[in-house]
């Protein structure tokens, strides 16, 4: 059995103290490996002590075990101050909230090493002063030799100790940007939109400027983007400004804050163009690109749906050479394309084909970016929709605030019948969840056909009288909920006279 007479005296103090730091240091899951490594390197030092016991009890190498056993203690020492260091800086002063930045843990940890290096120097009677001036001279020649490396160093620290970066920031530096990932002493990561990890030396983000975006320290973290699209000067430019902040305020538009509210502004004037900018905050940094997208998709949708085509530059022309029977040909099959959707609709199957034409012709294209509301509950709108592509999904909401979903929309679904027919406030809200591509019909396209022939408003009663049964149903379970009593649904007689009213047939 071994005796701790061949260890040195230091030996069972560092045992003890080390197996005590690594029953507290267990919580630390992720430093395992570390602590497993630094262990290890603990029980070669023992070996190497206890080595220079046996060589110390013969008669020969008695200088060697003197050296051996000094390295041995000056490596138990070193492994008692590692675990000392992580138990504070990775333990102890996260239980008390005392942030530590973990450049400065290594500082002082390395500080420990040095003093304690120290130390055993002068126990083995080495002359302090001696090795301070010559450690003084080398230190200067290696500060002057390693200038740009001990700037890296300190820059890493400075960094760290005032928080200016931190992991998980968005930076954006010159024409590079990316999400900080590690801050080192010699360098700073990051990854790239494009999964590249670029390696930035802390002395340029010392020396020079950067920015953050979507910097978490403030009330609302958001970073401005600014969508730009050119307009005909026709189109006055109050119209343009109001349209499109209506459309991408009432969209549902993901990783856009809804305060400050996107806004819209002249910008500047092209040759034969006025350019708008279309500004919003973005909350994730990461998808600017497919958010700009998005915004760019609703606002050229909310100018198709009102007519307006987006400018080009007078300078540039258009030569398109196509006869007339390549025209006739697309004519001809878009007028089929509507035709489809009129007899979709149920309540124009008593028309004759002279009259589908009729509405046919007069349908507008009205195409919706997904988020898009097309139409709001409690809104008066004088037309109605028809889905060709495209999903959308149909919303009632309770007189407490409370959403229901009705149903979902597609290819051949209309809606907006009533308000068309009767002049009557929406029922429900329409929101695209798909980009749909949609016809819109108003009552002056159904005008002329209903004053020729008044007997359909019977029919047409018949069929709207089934289209209000639905909402009836949910306001009457609302209302029965809430001990309110129900509301009397309208009969075809009563829709028929709102039709009559609302066209002037009376």
């Amino acid at each position: 059995m071994l005796r701790f007479s061949f260890l040195s005296p230091e030996a069972p103090y560092a045992i003890l103290a080390v197996a005590t730091l690594l029953l507290l240091l267990r919580p630390l899951k992720a430093m395992q490996r570390s602590l497993l490594n630094t262990t290890v390197f603990f029980i070669a030092c023992l070996l190497g002590d206890l080595l220079a016991g046996f060589l110390s009890s013969g008669t020969t190498s008695r200088a060697a075990s003197v050296w051996l056993r000094q390295l041995a203690v000056f490596g138990e020492g070193l492994v008692f101050l590692r675990f000392f260091g992580i138990g504070v800086f990775n333990l102890l002063l996260p239980q008390l909230k005392i942030p530590v930045s973990g450049i400065l843990a290594d500082i002082l940890v390395i500080i420990g090493y040095i003093g304690w290096g120290f130390f055993r120097l002068n126990l083995a009677g080495v002359e302090l002063s001696h090795l301070v001036t010559t450690s003084a001279i080398i230190t200067a020649v290696l500060a002057f030799a390693m200038q740009d490396t001990l700037g890296n160093l300190l820059g890493g620290l400075a960094l760290q100790m005032d928080n200016s970066l931190e992991i998980g920031e968005w930076i954006k530096i010159d024409d590079l940007s990316g999400k900080v990932t590690d801050i080192q002493w010699r360098y700073t990561a990051l990854l790239t939109r494009n999964g590249e990890k670029v390696v930035v030396p802390n002395s340029q983000l010392m020396k020079g400027r950067y920015y953050i975006l979507c910097d978490q320290q403030q009330d609302n973290p958001a970073w401005r983007r600014s969508v730009d699209f050119n307009i005909d000067f026709a189109i006055p430019p109050g119209r343009i400004i109001e349209m499109v902040e209506q459309d991408i305020v009432a969209a549902t538009i993901k990783h856009i804050a809804t305060t400050p509210p996107p806004n819209c502004v002249l910008m500047a004037f092209g040759p034969g163009y006025a350019r708008y900018t279309l500004r919003y905050w973005l909350l994730d940094p990461q998808l600017d690109d497919p958010t700009d997208s998005e915004v760019r998709m609703h606002i050229l949708a909310a100018l198709q749906r009102h007519g307006i085509r987006l400018a080009t530059d007078d300078h540039t022309i258009h030569l398109v050479k196509e006869g007339a029977a390549h025209q006739q040909a697309v004519q001809d099959r878009e007028m089929r394309r509507r035709l489809q959707a009129i007899n979709a609709i149920e309540l124009f199957n008593r028309l004759a084909e002279p009259e589908k034409c009729h509405l046919a012709e007069r349908l507008i294209n009205a195409p919706f970016a997904r988020g898009d509301v097309m139409t709001r509950q409690g809104a008066v709108a004088h037309w109605l929709y028809i889905i060709v592509e495209g999903e959308a999904e149909a919303w009632w909401q309770a007189p407490n605030g409370n959403r229901r979903l009705l149903e979902k929309r597609g290819p051949g679904d209309v809606f907006g019948e009533i308000g068309l027919m009767t002049g009557a406030p929406r029922r429900a809200t329409v929101i695209a969840s798909t980009n749909v591509q949609a016809y819109r019909l108003d009552k002056a396209a159904f005008q002329q056909i209903i004053e020729q022939r008044p007997e359909l408003t019977d029919s047409l009663s018949n069929i709207l009288e089934q289209r209000l049964q639905r909402f009836a149903e949910l306001e009457n379970t609302y209302f029965a909920e809430q001990n309110q009593t129900p509301q009397n649904i309208p009969g075809s007689a009563a829709i028929g006279k709102k039709i009559r009213d609302f066209f002037g047939l009376n």
